[in-house]
């Protein structure tokens, strides 16, 4: 067996089996995490996140004709980056990690991972609207075409109908606990429902815009739209309800717009937005992204999703800082000021090669609220004992740099 593979097993299997790490009852019959005063707003608090989490990891073949074939165009690719798109780039992937070791990481369940004490989520939307865009990916079908029939199994449940899709990159990294983004809400509430007194859930989306294909005659993200945005509001809405939803609309109240309301720290407290979802959306600047999300919609009014923002913005609320180490200031200081902040304590599976918990602490320490991993459980493909969890061991803890811990 493929040692990564190995290790992605064995972390599962030890997970299953009781392993210490942080483990949230399966029926909440009272507040978790009950230390956090009720008054804490849900800025003030800090929670573990997983990136990509419905991604079951590549088969090992996948990832092979991915490293040799798609790798060097992806190189050629970045090459031909300059001025701030270079700058930007360098600064989200500072490690150089090889293509082959980028995708090293895989995850459980969402709701497994809710159980294991994940509070942070993140979902990768792909837009279908007529239906079978990304039904047959050309790896696996090149891979059958040379004889491969024991490739791992994709979960291809409505992937023929209408709606948006999920999983990471179209034609290679698709393998998804929850194919479709109705699936993975399905999964969502059917937990809350059994754990009612949960601590709000933070979970980014984002929205995958067009993109070269990756192989000839492959398959690209198809655009978005201001209809397409609309009707994934509505799927949050049918999905979970609007009463389980904490909207933009929830925290701007009576302020002139959103950034206003962030400023004043008007988000909700505890006591109100437990058994809640919060949804932060990645959405690319142009007329397949942010632009169509928030045209007609100032301060994101009756929309259902914080956007990534710049501080400032009149829909300033949310703002996505990968890097912890080369930007702890500029977090903390964004942190006070009443900002939403999602950071990574590990970027491209380079801090669990090394084992090496340096950017874990920065991200922490720096305030953001939802530190996001791909290693939330021990096991990985490297075979070292690099595994994230809030400090304390806790669910959640009250945020170091913007709360008091006092009731």
């Amino acid at each position: 067996m493929n040692k990564s593979l190995k290790q992605a097993l064995l972390g599962m299997i030890l997970i299953l089996a009781g392993y210490s790490v942080p483990v949230s009852a399966q029926s909440l019959t009272k507040p978790e995490a009950e230390f956090l005063s009720p008054n804490l707003k849900i800025n003030e608090i800090q929670v573990l996140g997983t990136h990509n989490s419905y991604a079951l990891g590549l088969d090992p073949r996948v990832a092979d004709l991915f490293a040799k074939t798609i790798a060097p165009k992806l190189k050629g690719y970045l090459s031909q980056l300059q001025g701030d798109a270079k700058k930007l780039f360098e600064d989200e992937h500072p490690n150089g990690m090889e293509a082959s070791e980028m995708l090293n990481y895989a995850h459980l369940g969402l709701d497994k991972q809710l159980n294991a004490g994940v509070r942070g989520l993140e979902i990768d939307i792909h837009p279908d609207p007529v239906g079978g865009a990304y039904l047959n990916p050309l790896s696996y079908k090149i891979l059958s075409e040379h004889g491969i029939k024991d490739l791992l199994p994709l979960n291809t449940s409505d992937m023929e109908k209408p709606g948006f899709k999920v999983f990471h990159i179209p034609d290679v990294d698709v393998r998804s606990s929850c194919p479709t983004l109705r699936a993975c809400l399905a999964v969502l509430k059917n937990w809350s429902d059994a754990n009612p007194n949960h601590l709000p859930i933070y979970v980014m989306l984002e929205a995958k815009t067009p993109s070269f294909p990756l192989f000839p005659n492959g398959t690209s993200t198809l655009p978005l739209s201001e209809k397409l945005f609309d009707d994934l509001d509505q799927e949050l809405i049918v999905g979970l309800g609007r009463d389980r939803i904490i909207a933009p609309d929830d925290v701007r109240g009576q302020y002139p717009t959103l950034n206003a309301a962030v400023k004043a720290k008007n988000w909700p407290q505890l006591s109100q937005a437990r058994g809640k979802f919060i949804f932060l959306m990645l959405a690319y600047p142009g007329s397949n992204g942010i632009d169509a999300y928030v045209k007609g919609h100032d301060s994101l009014k009756g929309r259902m999703t914080f956007v990534r923002s710049q501080p400032g913005q009149d829909y300033g609320a949310f703002l996505l800082v990968d890097n912890a180490i080369t930007h702890f200031s500029d977090i903390e200081k964004w942190v006070k000021e009443g900002y939403l902040v999602r950071t990574r304590s590990d970027i491209e599976t380079y801090e669990a090669k090394v084992n090496d918990m340096t950017r874990a602490k920065k991200a922490f320490d720096s305030g953001a609220q939802v530190v996001s991993t791909d290693f939330e459980l021990p096991g990985n493909a490297y075979g070292t004992s690099y595994m994230v969890h809030v400090p304390g061991n806790q669910i959640a803890r009250c945020n170091p740099v913007n709360a008091s811990c006092q009731r």
